[in-house]
């Protein structure tokens, strides 16, 4: 009987953990969960010592005004570390804190082995970090095919096991949920937070609106909800627009004519469902963001479909490049430029062939198990 502790500090993180919980008890029904993480992984029987809903601060200002509480967040998971003694400590994203817990980990509990399932995106920024990962971690994990060559290149080793949104999209694929709407439609997906969303959507709505406007009035605008922010904000953003409001992210995307989306997750999800999309993001003091680009960021693109893929697949509206006038453009160009959204799916045919669709927790949960034998 093997004992697990897993360390996930948000909701995404939450859904890989409670994936992988699963098939790790098909290896072991006598399996050990406890940690740190959400109600996914409670509910798969982990035993939860903080709840991610009181570790999840993101920015400075966040993390600065939470100081006390990241501090006793660190002392409960050090502490429940030495108490519970388990056989692996399982970290999922999270780097700040869960680099951490690996560096007391490998200090404190030496015959505890350690593995970094879904790194932090490193390759991207903050490379330093492939140095604390590979020095305390007995596995790394990655889930985009270019990670395990991105290690290589610092003496680590580290294995694609698959990537969990592709594989979660080919499932959903096969079932072919019919259209939400009839008649043809754009998508808006304004993020997942709610100051993402106060400061995308009415840009996305203005845009679209003019891009609609442009093309005949022929099209009507859903709006995506994003779980655990109240209808009344959307309501509110979009008041004098003429839109439907959605929490069917997938069913909204599939059948789009094209789709606006918030640089992320999502931007990947939006290609592996086939709808032709712009990206956009919003980040103050974008002027100057884009001057030290080149000293902050060592990739040339920031949306995962232009990463995977190792071009430009999608357009890439960020910081000051993401005003009204440039999202009706190329709305105007997906929506009339047949060459254009050839290309963009061109694109997403290559990369749901770079990604695959392989059992990701599955895979990972084999070479964990492996290495506790």
């Amino acid at each position: 009987m093997a004992k697990y502790f897993l360390i996930a500090g948000e909701a995404s993180g939450d859904n890989h953990a409670a994936a992988l919980m699963r098939a790790l008890r098909t290896k072991d029904s006598e399996v050990v969960f406890v940690g740190l993480g959400g109600d996914k992984m409670q509910a798969e029987g982990c035993t939860l010592y903080q709840h991610y809903e009181k570790m999840a601060y993101m920015g400075y200002v966040a993390v600065l005004t939470h100081l006390s509480d990241i501090r006793r967040n660190i002392r409960i998971a050090e502490e429940t570390l030495l108490t519970e003694q388990p056989d692996h400590l399982i970290l999922i994203d999270y780097p700040g804190f869960n680099l951490r817990m690996a560096q007391y980990a490998r200090r404190h509990l030496p015959q505890t082995k350690i593995t970094y399932y879904i790194p932090p995106k490193i390759w991207a920024w903050k490379r330093w970090r492939v140095h604390k990962i590979g020095k305390y971690c007995d596995h790394i994990l990655g889930i985009f095919p270019f990670e395990p060559d991105f290690y290589a290149q610092y003496g680590y080793s580290c294995r694609y096991v698959g990537n969990p949104t592709a594989e979660q999209i080919h499932g959903y694929l096969e079932t072919e949920p019919p259209a939400l709407l009839n008649g043809e439609y754009i998508a808006l997906l304004p993020g997942s937070r709610m100051h993402e969303i106060e400061q995308c959507l009415p840009k996305m709505l203005a845009g679209t609106e003019t891009a609609i406007r442009d093309a005949g009035g022929r099209y009507d605008v859903i709006v995506t909800m994003a779980p655990g922010i109240e209808r009344s904000l959307y309501e509110q953003l979009c008041k004098g627009y003429r839109v439907s409001l959605t929490a069917d992210t997938y069913a909204a995307v599939r059948h789009a004519r094209a789709a606006v989306v918030n640089s992320g997750t999502a931007t990947l999800e939006t290609a592996l469902l086939g709808c032709p999309q712009v990206a956009v993001y919003h980040l103050a003091f974008g002027r100057l963001l884009e001057a030290l680009r080149p000293i902050m960021f060592q990739i040339p693109y920031f949306t995962l479909v232009n990463i995977v893929a190792g071009r430009e697949v999608i357009k890439e509206l960020l910081a000051h490049y993401f005003t009204v006038e440039s999202v009706r453009e190329e709305l105007r160009r997906i929506l009339t430029d047949e060459a254009c959204r050839q290309h963009i799916l061109d694109g997403y045919r290559d990369v749901r062939a770079i990604l695959g669709h392989s059992p990701t927790a599955q895979t990972a949960a084999e070479i964990i198990t492996s290495s506790c034998e």
